[in-house]
């Protein structure tokens, strides 16, 4: 059975910082695309970062870019993805998702995500 199985998640108050995680299982995901979307009430889910099978390229939303580093450990025979987010602000607040894509190509679209993790959600308060 394949999972992506998301942690880290809480409440943290503006300024502070978190370390997400996704450890994943079932499948061998060290040539897919990882990727961080996040969700906020009423909103639609919102391309956070992804990084390629290498670990090489990253890419960040707009409103994320600066504060947020995604990375990738390829070593063991499950996939970690991490995101560490500094300096959050209220905004950020929403239920974050790991998710896994077969290609590169069009890396801020959740709709060509594969594989989804649960969620876990972080609060940032003012």
């Amino acid at each position: 059975q394949v999972q992506l199985v998301e942690s880290g998640g809480g409440l943290v108050q503006t300024g502070g910082s978190l370390r997400l995680s996704c450890t994943t299982s079932g499948r061998d995901f060290s040539m897919w695309t990882m990727g961080w979307f996040r969700q906020a009430p009423g909103n639609e889910r919102e391309f956070v970062a992804a990084v390629s099978w290498s670990g090489r390229s990253t890419y960040y939303g707009d409103s994320v870019r600066g504060r947020f580093t995604i990375s990738r450990n390829n070593d063991n025979a499950n996939v970690m993805v991490t995101l560490q987010m500094n300096r959050l602000k209220p905004e950020d607040t929403a239920v974050y998702y790991c998710a896994a894509a077969k290609s590169l190509n069009y890396y801020s679209d959740y709709l060509r995500y594969d594989y989804w993790g649960q969620g876990t959600q972080v609060t940032v308060s003012s």
